[in-house]
């Protein structure tokens, strides 16, 4: 049996302006850049990571120009739990990559009709000790 996935933890959301796109979520729904993620956005390939008032809402704002936009849906889980998913993808033949993002890991693929999946794990540590002996 497969790990278990602890929900959703973002969505990503492509715009024309990361900052403008950033102001008009905090204007109208209250959303924050989150200041632990804001490094990504120094990228211009990177996301612009926001949240609702109560964290429990992860939108990654994406420049459109920068990507063919599509949805892509990031599920979560605990760091044992993205070694499983990680190898179980690779016995599928269905994952595109394994990414380092200094705070996190995520595991990328897709499904049949090529929409894009994301599982990312914050258990940043346990999953190095693993990934990067």
């Amino acid at each position: 049996m497969l790990a278990g996935l602890g929900g959703i933890d973002h969505i990503h959301v492509y715009v024309s302006n990361r900052e403008q796109a950033a102001d008009w979520y905090r204007d109208v729904l209250g959303f924050h850049v989150l200041e632990a993620f804001a490094f990504w956005a120094e990228d211009k390939n990177g996301p612009l990571t926001i949240a609702d008032s109560s964290d429990q809402i992860h939108l990654a704002l994406f420049n459109s120009n920068d990507f063919v936009p599509s949805t892509a849906i990031a599920f979560k889980t605990d760091g044992e739990g993205f070694l499983e998913w990680k190898s179980y993808l690779e016995e599928q033949k269905i994952m595109l990559r394994c990414s380092d993002h200094q705070l996190a890991w995520s595991v990328y693929f897709t499904d049949p009709d090529k929409n894009m999946h994301e599982i990312t794990t914050y258990d940043y540590e346990h999953v190095s000790k693993v990934l990067k002996p």
